[in-house]
């Protein structure tokens, strides 16, 4: 595909796909729009990079369609000076549109050869601000730290707390809830030490993270 016509494709994405989902915040929109989706898409499907799917990745694992990708920034309202906290790199796509807006990234994955791949394309792309790690984060992280954002790329198929602890107050956490067909995204606002603001923002499915904690199952 010559450049004009990646740049046609990546205005349709945006236009038809991202838009006509309500992702109307125009930062969002415009790191969508410089951040290259082409360059992240494992090579034997770019030319699926800016199609309607969810895109394989290897280790049965996908990238978000551009839509959700995009519902998933406006949610979480990134601002400059913002710490981030994204949990499964995958492809580094959404990763680098975390780092573009925000002030730091801290992306955990549990493949060592995605964490491996995303180091190589946000160098690619200068991008710095940046900390990959890899390890098994579906029902927690274990740090120090806390983060004005957590982006949870994968579903939890119930949800737990292990995240919420993270949030500086006034932090947010995206998360996907929920099991097939139909799960719940969710917006969860730290408003205080001990409370937390939980927002519905809309329904769609996507990939459990693996290893994620399974709702007990009922007994009589």
């Amino acid at each position: 595909m010559n450049q004009m016509n990646l740049e046609q494709a990546r205005y349709n994405m945006i236009e038809q796909q991202i838009r006509t989902w309500d992702v109307l915040d125009d930062q969002v929109l415009g790191v969508l729009s410089v951040t290259p989706r082409e360059d992240f898409v494992p090579p034997q499907y770019s030319a699926l990079a800016f199609s309607d799917i969810s895109v394989p990745l290897g280790n049965d694992q996908y990238m978000m369609p551009p839509k959700l990708e995009g519902k998933l920034l406006q949610s979480l309202a990134i601002q400059p000076t913002d710490s981030i906290l994204e949990i499964g790199t995958g492809s580094a796509y959404v990763t680098a549109c975390l780092a573009r807006i925000g002030q730091s990234v801290h992306s955990v994955d549990l493949f060592a050869d995605f964490a491996e791949a995303a180091r190589e394309k946000l160098a690619r792309h200068t991008i710095d601000n940046v900390t990959l790690e890899t390890g098994d984060a579906a029902a927690g992280w274990n740090t120090d730290n806390r983060f004005d954002v957590i982006a949870v790329t994968g579903s939890l198929p119930t949800l737990h707390r292990n995240f919420h602890g993270l949030l500086n107050p006034g932090g947010r956490l995206f998360v996907i809830v929920g099991r097939p067909p139909i799960m719940q995204a969710l917006l969860i606002t730290r408003a205080g030490e001990q409370e937390w603001n939980h927002e519905s923002l809309f329904e769609t499915s996507i990939p459990a993270l693996l290893n994620a904690p399974q709702p007990e199952d009922f007994k009589f």
